[in-house]
Order: structure tokens, then C-alpha cells, then sequence
């Protein structure tokens, strides 16, 4: 945060979310902002939908899948600095219009079965290389938003529970929308919602204010978010196991698979309200140590996951579990967004959802190969110590830099 915002009065002792709302213009720009970033939460089953009915092939759907993914976490610190550098409102609109182009050609493309991977490939790598950062430079746009600095955390907060939603809502409006057309009819979807909240949210008052920032020689860039990007890879790491671990638990015990929904659910509302109750706290501890014991809270209860005795104790695991996940996410972009320079938010925000989406990616992986391997136990266990070597790491590294 700057000096010039922390240096503001306090109109309110202890803010709330409505007085986060109640900024000007703030809720039509956050209502913008989601519906363009709901198009990440439609987008994905679409894709996995469509190019599997167009091709048959469930090893075409897992590369596009990963060209697609590859290329959207990869090069989004890039895109983020193209926003810092131009503004958002020159940045992000040809980003959303050729990637929401992209879209439509994916869809043309699965629209009929019998597509040859090669056509498919370069639309998807195409889709993820301009897919525009608008989560990183929403939480940019409170930055300036929020004239109180109590009103900062509740803004991340709010809007890393919103987008936590968005995720869930949007494979759920996808399974609504195949009720009257086929897949591809999805990816069109994500493209309007994509093209018409980036336009909205490019027009309101609060993004004009957002100024392109040259950076100026000699002046200093700010410093690496690295406490908050190990703290966003372990915590995709940890977390990249859930779902394969939670179904092997219930194959394992002879559930049926319907539990497995309830399960994950409940780490969805452990992190709901874990984020809500983390916006509304008045913390006094630093950041890098809050974000060390979250850490390690998560890492406890995946670990105690691995031993529950039946599905309603996991369950009860899961959303404790849940609990330290947004608090973590959020805090980890207030560290984030504290150590970045003047003009460099959304870059050093998009490097800590880089970082969540890559230890997703690559945990993923490794759990493939573990379950099965190894004890259950064990799975739940190496999943948890990710998380506690990370805080480990995180309090070491803030440490060093206090």
C-alpha cells in the first residue's frame, strides 16, 4: 500500500463489507469485474466438454486442457505488467476481444465432431496466452479505491470469496446451459460474459482513474513477492490433492461416490467463511506471520484428514481445512500488494495467482502417482507437510526482510 493511502484518516473504527460497498462506484465495478472473471469459471468444463465430444479422445482433452492452462498461468505476470504499464483501460479490452475471438473459434471448431487436434491446440494455447488478468487488477482497482486502510483487507477478502464462488457457480451454469445446447455453446458463453464485463468494467469511473504508470530510471521496482508467492505455491500444492485423495478415501471405505461432493463442499464453505471471518478480524500481527500460521493450520488439518475413522470426520477435516485457505490467498496479495512499487499492483498480484495455479498444476501430478502407491495416510500427510514447509519457508523469508 502507499504511503499516501496509509496515511489517510479512519472515517469508520471498525469498517464493514456493506461500508466496502458503499465506496464510490465499487459495486458497479466489483459487479463488472465478476462477470467478466465468471468466464474463468464457465470456460474450463467447456472446454473439457467440447474438444472431448469433438475428438473422442480423452489424451486430445488433457493436452488442450493443458495448453489452455499452461499458457494462462504462465505468461499472466506479463499481461499483469502490459496493465501496469498502459492502464487498465488500453490493456485489457483487446486482451478480452482476442481471447473472447478465441473462444468463438474453439467453439466453431468443436462444433461438429471430427476436428483434428492440430486445429485445436493453437486455438486453445491462443485463448490462454491473452486471457486478460482481471482478478489482479481488480484488487489493484481497491487499492484505490479504499480510502481507509481498515477497508483494504475486507475489499481482498470479499472479492477472493466472490471469486471463490464464481468457481463453483460457473460449471453449475455451464450443466444448465447443456440442457438446450450442445458444449460448445459453453465456450460462447464464456465469451460474452468475458468481452461485455471487460468492457463494463473498463468504463467505470474507478478504473479511468487508474493511470498508466512509466517507470522512471534509476527508480526502484520494488521487491519480489517471494513470501507470498511460496506461500501461494504450497498452498496449491497442498490443496491440488483434495479432490484425488477425498475420492480414494471414499472408494477405499466403500462410500459411494455421491459423499465425495459433500466432502469437497464442505471445504468450499470452511473457505468462504474462513475468508469472510478473516475480513472482518482487526488483526495486529504482520502479515508474513499471519500468513506462516495459516500455513500451518492447513498443513495440521490435512494431515489429521488422513486419519479420520469415517467420511463425516474427514468431512469435518476438510473444512477446517478449509477455513486457512482463503485467509491464506488473501493474505498472501496484501503482502503481495505491500511490497509492490508504485504502479506495479496488478503484476505483483497476478505473481501470487501464478504461483497458486502452478502448485495446483504440478501437485496434481504427483498425487496422480502417489495414490495408489502409498498409504492413504501418507497421501493426506505429504499433503499437509507442503503446507508446513511453506510456512516455514514464509516466516523465514519475512523474517529477513522485516
Amino acid at each position: 500500500m502507499s504511503a499516501s493511502t496509509s496515511s489517510r484518516p479512519s472515517p469508520a473504527r471498525h469498517p464493514s463489507y456493506a461500508a466496502v460497498l458503499r465506496l464510490p462506484h465499487a459495486r458497479r465495478t466489483f459487479l463488472a469485474a465478476l462477470t467478466a472473471r465468471l468466464s474463468y469459471g464457465t470456460v474450463s468444463l467447456a472446454v473439457l466438454l467440447s474438444v472431448t465430444r469433438a475428438t473422442g479422445s480423452y489424451a486430445v482433452t488433457g493436452l488442450v486442457m493443458a495448453l489452455f492452462g499452461g499458457a494462462v498461468v504462465v505468461l499472466m505476470p506479463l499481461r499483469a505488467t502490459l496493465v501496469d504499464r498502459y492502464g487498465p483501460r488500453r490493456a485489457l479490452p483487446p486482451m478480452a476481444a482476442a481471447y473472447s475471438a478465441g473462444l468463438c473459434l474453439l467453439a466453431a471448431l468443436t462444433w461438429r465432431p471430427g476436428t483434428p487436434p492440430a486445429a485445436l491446440a493453437p486455438a486453445a494455447a491462443l485463448c490462454g496466452c491473452v486471457a486478460p488478468p482481471l482478478g489482479p487488477t481488480m484488487r489493484a482497482v481497491w487499492g484505490g479505491l479504499a480510502d481507509d486502510p481498515a477497508l483494504l483487507p475486507r475489499a481482498y477478502s470479499l472479492d477472493g470469496v466472490a471469486e471463490e464462488l464464481l468457481f463453483v457457480s460457473g460449471p453449475a451454469l455451464v450443466g444448465l446451459l447443456l440442457r438446450f445446447g450442445p458444449p460448445p455453446a459453453g465456450l460462447l458463453l464464456s465469451a460474452v460474459l468475458m468481452l461485455a464485463g471487460t468492457c463494463a468494467f473498463v468504463l467505470s469511473p474507478a478504473v479511468r482513474e487508474v493511470r498508466p504508470h512509466q517507470r522512471e530510471t534509476g527508480r526502484p521496482r520494488g521487491r519480489f513477492p517471494a513470501a507470498p508467492v511460496v506461500a501461494a505455491v504450497g498452498l496449491g500444492l497442498a490443496l491440488s490433492a483434495a479432490d484425488l485423495l477425498v475420492m480414494a478415501f471414499a472408494a477405499q471405505r466403500s462410500y459411494g461416490d455421491e459423499v465425495v461432493p459433500w466432502v469437497l463442499g464442505g471445504l468450499s464453505a470452511g473457505s468462504a467463511v474462513g475468508g469472510l471471518l478473516n475480513g472482518a478480524v482487526e488483526w495486529r500481527r504482520p502479515a508474513g506471520e499471519r500468513l506462516a500460521w495459516l500455513l500451518l493450520g492447513l498443513g495440521a488439518a490435512l494431515g489429521a484428514a488422513g486419519l479420520a475413522p469415517g467420511v463425516w470426520t474427514l468431512a469435518g477435516a476438510m473444512t477446517v481445512a478449509g477455513a486457512c485457505v482463503a485467509p491464506t490467498l488473501t493474505t498472501a496479495y496484501l503482502l503481495a500488494d505491500g511490497t509492490a512499487a508504485e504502479g506495479a499492483r496488478a503484476r505483483a498480484g497476478a505473481w501470487v495467482n501464478a504461483a497458486v495455479n502452478s502448485g495446483s498444476s504440478g501437485g496434481s501430478v504427483v498425487a496422480g502417482l502417489l495414490v495408489g502407491s502409498v498409504p492413504l495416510w501418507v497421501c493426506f500427510a505429504l499433503s499437509g507437510g507442503v503446507a508446513v514447509v511453506a510456512a516455514v519457508v514464509v516466516r523465514a523469508v519475512s523474517r529477513s526482510r522485516a
